[in-house]
């Protein structure tokens, strides 16, 4: 690689850490190409791009973006064949993937990562794959917003059924004495 090359590849390497919610590293060696392919292809609906990466020009990539502290010494300890997955969707959901595929193939090893810039272990990063997608948290914490209102409508319908039902047992009481 020349040094017009290692340029342009370190401005696009520099982007994709600046632009990610979350940077997922991992060991691939032993995989084989049908099987990073297939890596890709399961995390593109997820908006998560996958590079192979040097250790070497990662560093520089993250100290150009300015990230802080936390992304320039996770990756002073990160060594031997790097993936870095991407992730400009939502981090949950790359994460679930990329934990599956981890349990798939036994080669496959999740390291240190990063999300927002923070960073992640890999038990992390296994906790975070548990959890539910943004979407359905959304939609249980909207069920809480409507549930009170719901219960406050239960209520005040329950106030004028009761009387119906008062009143209708008053009926049937006075024709019960009348007849």
């Amino acid at each position: 690689m020349d040094k017009t090359e290692k340029t342009a590849a370190l401005g696009v390497l520099s982007e994709s850490f600046s632009a990610a919610k979350a940077a997922f590293f991992a060991d691939y060696k032993g995989l084989t190409v049908e099987q990073v392919n297939d890596l890709r292809r399961r995390l593109r609906p997820h908006n998560v791009r996958v590079r192979v990466i040097k250790n070497n020009l990662a560093r520089i990539a993250v100290k150009e973006a300015k990230l802080g502290e936390a992304p320039a010494q996770l990756l002073d300890t990160v060594a031997g064949p790097t993936m870095v997955a991407f992730a400009n969707g939502d981090p949950a959901a790359a994460a679930k993937v990329l934990q599956k595929f981890c349990e798939e193939n036994e080669i496959f090893a999740l390291k240190e990562s990063l999300l927002n810039n923070q960073r992640l272990a890999a038990k992390q990063i296994a906790e975070l794959a548990k959890l539910p997608s943004r979407e359905v948290l959304i939609a249980k914490m909207l069920g809480s917003f409507n549930a009170p209102i719901t219960n406050f409508v239960g209520v005040l319908a329950a106030v004028p059924r009761s009387l119906v039902q008062a009143l209708s047992a008053i009926e049937a009481k006075k024709k019960e004495q009348q007849g």
